[in-house]
């Protein structure tokens, strides 16, 4: 899948993708062509209660894609990572479920959003949280620190998915849980779409065909993989040209779980 991609063309989308959600960061307000903030958070299923304790200016520029949450993976005391965290709403969501006692450490490659995470967690007085810039596909975490990994929307616009699976499986404990909220497709994607940094931001093309997610998972080592739901994410977009794309590819939202053998 990614093999077709030259260099000059990786850094193309990386490019795009930072810039994306750069906007998405600082101006949360402005259209884009998937919803944003807590309408868009309350339209895919996060609970009011869920919701509730997450700092306004991180849930401003929320731009997920399911609520994984709905794996119950995370519990008290746990150490978490978010992989592809943006603004932080799950982040903090994760805070407050393993407590005090607990860790989140908040992956992701857009320094803006992370600069917005790590000033909503300064001005919520969280000390549990620990902003890290990073790609997935090179985590640089020791091996087997994490309990849970928690991700949402966010592996359908890296590159290398063998290799950021592979990362996954490589920082969890024995017998520890992933939680992954994302976009699948029903229709492969031609090469020539998927070589388009603009396609890439619409956060369709880079995703996988539904039996490509789980053989990625297996290839990885990961096991117990359950679709939990699906969700025509896709649907709720301010953007007929996306809505079109999206239905072409029979592309739909999925959370699911899986966990690193004991």
């Amino acid at each position: 899948m990614v093999a077709i991609l030259g260099t000059r063309q990786r850094k193309e989308i990386a490019a795009a993708v930072r810039m994306m959600y750069t906007s998405v960061a600082r101006a949360p307000e402005s259209d884009f062509h998937f919803p944003v903030g807590r309408p868009a958070a309350s339209l895919l299923g996060y609970r009011d209660e869920l919701l509730d304790d997450v700092p306004p200016a991180a849930l401003a520029s929320f731009a997920g894609v399911a609520c994984p949450f709905d794996a119950e993976a995370i519990g008290m005391g746990d150490t978490v990572l978010d992989v592809g965290a943006g603004s932080g709403t799950d982040t903090f969501i994760a805070a407050r479920l393993v407590g005090r006692t607990g860790r989140v450490v908040a992956l992701d490659v857009t320094p803006a959003m992370l600069e917005r995470l790590d000033g909503s967690a300064r001005r919520a007085g969280l000390r549990n949280v620990t902003p890290l810039l990073a790609d997935a596909e090179a985590i640089p975490l020791p091996d087997a620190c994490v309990d849970v990994v928690t991700s949402n929307g966010a592996i359908n616009l890296v590159l290398d998915k063998p290799r950021a699976f592979a990362e996954i499986f490589r920082v969890l404990r024995p017998g520890a849980r992933l939680q992954l909220a994302d976009v699948i497709l029903g229709k492969p994607v031609t090469d020539s779409c998927r070589a388009d940094p603009r396609l890439w931001v619409e956060c369709v093309v880079g995703a996988t065909l539904e039996d490509g997610l789980f053989t990625l998972l297996r290839h990885a080592g990961l096991t117990d993989a359950r679709l939990l739901r699906r969700l025509d994410y896709f649907a709720a977009s301010p953007s007929a040209d996306t809505r079109e794309i999206a239905s072409a590819l029979n592309a739909q939202a999925i959370v699911l779980s899986a966990r690193r053998p004991a």
